[in-house]
């Protein structure tokens, strides 16, 4: 399919910006779970990713999430860029976010001790499962269903629905984690679906002087 024939698709937002914030690149790696949403591979190596399954992925992860109570969602990033789109989400959805060291027995540990406190979420949204492991590992544990964002390197051990996108670009996070919130929020039916949301993907994107 061409760039053309997929331009013509209702996409979440166009498919210049999904080319723009780089959602669509990939790595080197292609391992076999994400080889159904590369969509080629460049002279360069680089596997790039389907940007209509991104798409398909954020309306069946928002419908999803949407079935949860808000405080009963957690969302970890171990990712420094990451941590301003996933505070973000968490704002507007109302969910419990993690963006520092992830300390183990979070969500099995009654007794955890320290800064931290066991949570006992119904739903995790990690932003790179290798680097939630951690995360990952405590919620398939409890039997929690995962939604991940993986990369075309990721592998899919214990991830329940799987978002294909650059799970390291500043501006790939900051769009999707956006277009993640604006789909639940209006699933949720708390804004109507033609209306624009009180944010923008500049408002996810990390700022340089912050990094």
């Amino acid at each position: 399919m061409s760039e053309s024939e997929i331009a013509e698709i209702d996409l979440l937002t166009s498919l210049d910006n999904y080319l723009a914030a780089g959602c669509h690149i990939g790595t080197h790696m292609k391992t076999e779970d994400m080889e159904p949403f590369v969509y080629r591979q460049r002279p360069t190596g680089v596997y790039v990713l389907d940007v209509r399954k991104t798409d398909e992925r954020l309306r069946v992860a928002a419908k999803f999430i949407a079935r949860f109570e808000p405080s009963k969602v957690a969302v970890v990033s171990g990712r420094l860029y990451g941590k301003r789109p996933v505070e973000t989400f968490a704002h507007y959805v109302g969910a419990y976010a993690f963006t520092d060291r992830f300390v183990p027995g979070t969500l099995t540990n009654p007794n955890i001790a320290g800064p931290r406190v066991y949570v006992e979420p119904e739903l995790v949204i990690l932003t790179d499962p290798r680097t939630d492991q951690q995360a990952l590992s405590e919620a398939s544990r409890i039997g929690v269903p995962v939604v991940a964002l993986c990369d075309t390197d990721n592998v899919m051990t214990n991830v329940d629905l799987v978002i294909p996108t650059n799970n390291r670009g500043r501006k790939a996070l900051a769009l999707v984690y956006y277009l993640l919130t604006r789909q639940v929020l209006i699933e949720r039916g708390d804004i109507p679906e033609d209306a624009e949301p009180a944010f923008t993907p500049e408002d996810f994107e990390p700022q340089a002087q912050r990094l």
